[in-house]
């Protein structure tokens, strides 16, 4: 992996990871395009930007990181647990799905899943419009929609983001939650894949790798923010179109 390559996955990975669009999808066809193909060592890089992607969101909530929200790690443990143990028991089923049809369809897929809970959707003064407020049950059934998510392409931004709108947060505070939950979902992932592949990293481009994992670091940082703010006007429609036609795209290149 060259310099060019590591800065555009870079970009990718930063701008995909939080957003309800699947970086799974995304980092196939950048790779198509680049002619990069998949290997230890690109796994070993995709761990590297996947902590810069874990470290914007750390410091972005940095005041959340702390023994006095205690309350608030406990319910992100709890939406954390059905992901970890559906994926732990399915592990080999998963990686069988791993295609970019699949990816294609679940694109697609996911897409119409947000234009349908968008049109149905009311803003309701009973929404939990603080993350800190997030009930254990409303937890719970966002860790529940969490496990669509293993599927490749249906996005965890996408899945978490959907079950808090359906357990009753806002748009905001179902991002938040979904940001938050990533922290320790990537963590324990990207730990996992290090384990797996920390003998790769001697063969590593380093100087690539450390301009990839800025670069991931200041666009997930820029992503989050403006994601936010984004929120703040607009609905998640545009990300529902964004999907199917996305879907359809990989459907072509099949």
């Amino acid at each position: 992996m060259d310099m060019i390559q590591a800065i555009i996955i870079g970009i990718i990975e930063g701008f995909t990871e939080f957003l309800p669009i699947s970086s799974t999808g995304h980092m196939i066809v950048a790779s198509k395009f680049l002619g990069i193909e998949e290997s230890a060592l690109i796994k070993a890089y995709e761990v590297i930007i996947q902590f810069a992607a874990i470290l914007a969101v750390m410091l972005i909530y940095r005041e959340k990181i702390t023994f006095k929200k205690l309350d608030l790690w406990i319910k992100l443990f709890v939406a954390f647990l059905p992901l970890a143990i559906v994926g732990f028991i399915f592990k080999d089923q998963i990686k069988s799905l791993f295609n970019v049809e699949t990816v294609a369809w679940m694109f697609i897929i996911g897409g119409i899943v947000f234009l349908v809970v968008e049109y149905f959707y009311k803003e309701k003064e009973t929404h939990v419009k603080d993350v800190e407020k997030v009930s254990m049950m409303q937890a719970l059934w966002v860790g529940i929609a969490q496990i669509f998510s293993l599927v490749p392409g249906t996005s965890r931004a996408g899945a978490t983001i959907i079950g808090g709108l359906l357990a009753g947060l806002d748009r905001k505070t179902s991002a938040e939650f979904s940001f938050l939950l990533a922290i320790p979902v990537m963590a324990a992932v990207s730990g996992y894949d290090l384990l797996k592949h920390y003998q790769d990293f001697a063969d590593a481009n380093w100087g690539a790798f450390v301009v990839g994992f800025i670069v991931a670091f200041v666009v997930a940082y820029a992503t989050i923010k403006l994601f936010l703010a984004f929120l703040q006007r607009f609905t998640f429609v545009a990300f529902g179109i964004y999907r199917i036609i996305f879907g359809m795209i990989l459907l072509m290149m099949l």
